[in-house]
C-alpha cells in the first residue's frame, strides 16, 4: 500500500552526520588529522580532499556496510524534530544507499518510534529518487547533494537544501535550512 507523504528526507548528510564518522574513522583509523570538516567542499571526496583515494573508498565502504568503531550519529536535533514529525504522518526516508539493511537499523535505532511510523528505501542511485518519491505523492525532499536537488526539480519536487559545505559553491534557487530547527519551521505547516 502506497502512502502519501507531503515530506520525506535524505539519511546521509541530513539525518546522520555521515561526513563526521568518514572523519573520524580517518583519524583513528588512518591517522589523518589535516582534514576538517569545513575542508569537505564536494560531495565527491576524493576531488577536495588531499587523502588516497583507495582509503576513501575503504572508509566509504565501512560506512555503507556499518563495520565501524565509532558510532554514527545524528544531526544534532534532527531525533527530536524527527519524532514531532511522526506525530502527525509517518516518516519517508529515502537514500541513494547501494544496502538497505545497515542504514535501516540505524534509523530503527536512533528514533524512538513504532517501525509502522518509519519507511526507509534504499535506491541505489540517486537518480531513482524521484520515482520512489512520485510513487508516494511526495511534495518535498530535503536533501544535501546540490546535484541531487536539481534533478528532483526537473519531477517537479520542490527540494530543501540541507546546507553543507559541499552545497556551498554556487547558485541554486531551492530552499536552504541550515538546521533542524529551521526544518521544524518550515515543515508545521505542511503537515496539516
Amino acid at each position: 500500500m502506497v502512502t502519501a507523504y507531503n515530506i520525506a528526507f535524505d539519511i546521509d548528510g541530513v539525518f546522520a552526520n555521515t561526513m563526521a564518522l568518514f572523519l573520524e574513522i580517518a583519524r583513528k583509523g588512518y591517522g589523518i588529522h589535516h582534514v576538517r570538516y569545513e575542508d569537505i567542499t564536494e560531495y565527491f571526496l576524493e576531488r577536495c580532499l588531499d587523502i588516497d583515494p583507495e582509503i576513501i573508498r575503504t572508509i566509504i565502504n565501512q560506512i555503507l556496510e556499518g563495520d565501524f568503531e565509532p558510532d554514527l550519529k545524528p544531526i544534532d536535533g534532527a531525533v527530536e524534530v524527527l519524532s514531532e514529525i511522526a506525530e502527525a504522518h509517518p516518516l519517508l526516508f529515502v537514500t541513494a544507499r547501494p544496502e538497505l539493511s545497515t542504514i535501516k537499523e540505524w534509523v530503527n535505532r536512533m528514533l524512538p518510534l513504532r517501525p509502522s511510523q518509519i519507511e526507509v528505501i534504499a535506491t541505489g542511485s540517486f537518480e531513482a529518487k524521484a520515482e520512489v518519491l512520485n510513487a508516494r505523492s511526495v511534495q518535498y525532499f530535503v536533501e544535501d547533494r546540490l546535484e541531487t536537488c536539481y534533478m528532483l526539480k526537473e519531477h517537479e519536487i520542490t527540494p530543501i537544501l540541507f546546507s553543507q559545505p559541499w552545497n556551498r559553491s554556487s547558485h541554486h534557487p531551492f530552499k536552504v535550512v541550515s538546521s533542524w530547527e529551521e526544518i521544524r519551521a518550515l515543515v508545521s505547516p505542511l503537515l496539516s
